[in-house]
């Protein structure tokens, strides 16, 4: 019997380009930011830790993103074909089972640096692992639902990530305060994260999954986007006044009435302008992320 084209014995090693490719370095930017963030909020000085952060950096970006990236993409291979059949699995370029083996290096590689860098690290590196296959695979494959979905995305790109930058710089675990500002921007993250997936509306209800803009409807679920996010940040405006943060207060609550400004082009045409207030609006999110950090380093 003659064998598959795609069996791995067949396969061609994947060129670096086409590797580089799948692990999407332009995702690795929001968890690298949150870490940063997680980093300055910690309060702790750079002194003696500039290696530990460069390697955090690696580890939240290009190690444990860049791994979720492969992942879903595997398990995905099907939906890409419809959506974006150019992407190297699909097209061919990355055949057989390399895919899959990117992903599971990458598992390894993670876990292995999370350790060296702490025990909270190599907790929140193995849960955000964790969360990445479960994401994409089965049984779990979080992604098929817009609610679970998005809830898991954005607490490992801003929650994880902030987390294991202040783990990273004091080697205990963050203070509640902490704690409680990155799960805020975890959850106004879901609106970022269900934004995203207008991009794929078509190849979703193709292969039913169940994003909100599919159950929804793309404008009833901008909304909730808007809603999420706007909510979120508005709760920690209220902390960071109560902890006597008022600058970082001051700071958010602008950041925020900027996007709220933004909003009402998005709510205008979802479809049409949900990857312009991914520029635009996610831009003034994070930088917010930034400004409540730089009032907690200065707090704790």
């Amino acid at each position: 019997m003659q064998r598959s084209a795609t069996s791995t014995h067949r396969a061609p090693i994947p060129a670096l380009r086409d590797v580089v490719r799948l692990l999407k370095p332009i995702t690795w930017f929001p968890p690298m930011w949150a870490f940063m963030c997680g980093a300055v909020s910690s309060g702790a000085s750079m002194d003696g830790r500039w290696l530990f952060v460069a390697a955090g950096i690696i580890l939240a970006g290009p190690l444990v993103c860049g791994t979720s990236q492969a992942v879903n993409d595997w398990f995905d291979r099907h939906v890409d074909a419809i959506n974006e059949p150019d992407r190297p699995i699909p097209s061919g370029r990355i055949a057989g089972r390399w895919g899959l083996y990117v992903a599971i290096a990458g598992t390894v590689l993670s876990a292995i640096i999370a350790g060296l860098l702490g025990p909270w690290v190599l907790v929140a590196g193995l849960v955000g692992l964790g969360l990445a296959w479960a994401y994409s695979a089965p049984p779990f494959r979080f992604k098929s639902s817009g609610w679970a979905g998005p809830a898991v995305v954005g607490l490992t790109y801003e929650g994880l990530s902030w987390f294991t930058g202040a783990s990273v710089m004091t080697g205990t675990l963050p203070s509640a305060q902490v704690l409680i500002v990155l799960a805020l921007y975890s959850v106004g993250a879901h609106g970022i994260m269900t934004l995203n997936d207008f991009k794929a509306v078509e190849g979703d209800r193709q292969t039913g999954l169940k994003s909100l803009p599919v159950t929804l409807g793309v404008k009833n679920a901008a909304r909730l986007a808007c809603v999420v996010m706007a909510a979120a940040q508005a709760i920690v405006i209220a902390l960071l006044a109560y902890w006597g943060l008022t600058v970082s207060a001051i700071a958010v609550s602008v950041l925020l009435l900027a996007q709220l400004a933004a909003m009402p082009r998005l709510l205008s045409n979802p479809a049409k302008y949900a990857p312009w207030y991914n520029a635009v609006g996610v831009l003034l999110y994070v930088l917010g992320m930034l400004a409540a950090a730089l009032g907690l380093g200065s707090y704790i």
